[in-house]
């Protein structure tokens, strides 16, 4: 069973909403609705939604949005939130590769490392599943930070990190054969201790273009921020766009 199956909950899914600001929030909302060309009525397709801090940015802006999810907690917590809000959102629990949509979508994202989940002979499975979700001339805009470019120069075995209450112990080894991650994850929070085991595979960007084109993708812009400047080697983000022909 793949990993992020049964990864996302107690204090690692705790841990990963801390993490994010509604400030940075909004500044991602208002990069989606930029460079993915929204307006009113648009349908878009939110890959791995979480708890939904996007797709609730979005919807409150006109959008109708439908949010994936593998996390059953997250997509009730989203739903509940869609009916309180009357924002238009469809939110499925399931595993975005075999989920029910109903396609045909303006537009698609996937924030937040979910990139790196699918193993190399399943990463054009799930491209494909994008681009046939997609109208022609639809765009798709990805963030990840697990891109071979960003994490091998400066390549950490081990590290500690504090997101709000909660003391995170990363454990890192890079398993060459796979070109891929395996990170052992330690959360600490009032004397309780969760551990987790993460697969993180890396693809560098020309094997990612090639696999874009298969698909029927094409990428045209790569940013290392928000701001929209060029990614570079050793950038510790990559924001990428890519349009269906």
């Amino acid at each position: 069973m793949a990993w992020y199956k049964s990864f996302f909950h107690g204090l690692p899914q705790q841990a990963w909403k801390d993490a994010q600001t509604e400030e940075q929030t909004e500044l991602e909302a208002d990069f989606l609705y930029d460079v993915l060309e929204l307006d009113n009525d648009l349908r878009v397709l939110d890959i791995f939604c979480g708890y939904g801090r996007h797709a609730l940015d979005l919807a409150n802006r006109g959008c109708h949005v439908t949010g994936v999810d593998i996390s059953t907690e997250y997509i009730d917590e989203l739903r509940k939130e869609a009916r309180q809000t009357g924002l238009s959102i469809e939110a499925i629990a399931g595993d975005f590769l075999t989920a029910p949509l109903e396609g045909p979508y303006d537009a698609a994202y996937c924030f937040g490392n979910s990139l790196s989940f699918f193993p190399h002979d399943q990463m054009l499975a799930f491209l494909q599943k994008i681009a046939e979700n997609l109208k022609p001339g639809g765009l798709f805009a990805d963030d990840t930070g697990m891109i071979a470019e960003s994490v091998l120069p400066d390549f950490q075995e081990r590290g500690w990190m504090q997101i709000g209450a909660i003391t995170l112990l990363m454990e890192n080894e890079y398993n060459v054969q796979d070109s891929c991650v395996d990170s052992h994850l330690t959360y600490l929070h009032n004397g309780n201790t969760e551990q987790r085991m993460a697969k993180h595979y890396l693809f560098t960007i020309a094997h990612l273009r090639a696999l874009f084109a298969q698909a029927g993708l094409t990428i045209t812009e790569m940013y290392s921020d928000l701001e929209g400047s060029d990614f570079r080697l050793g950038d510790e983000r990559l924001l990428l766009l890519a349009r269906k022909a």
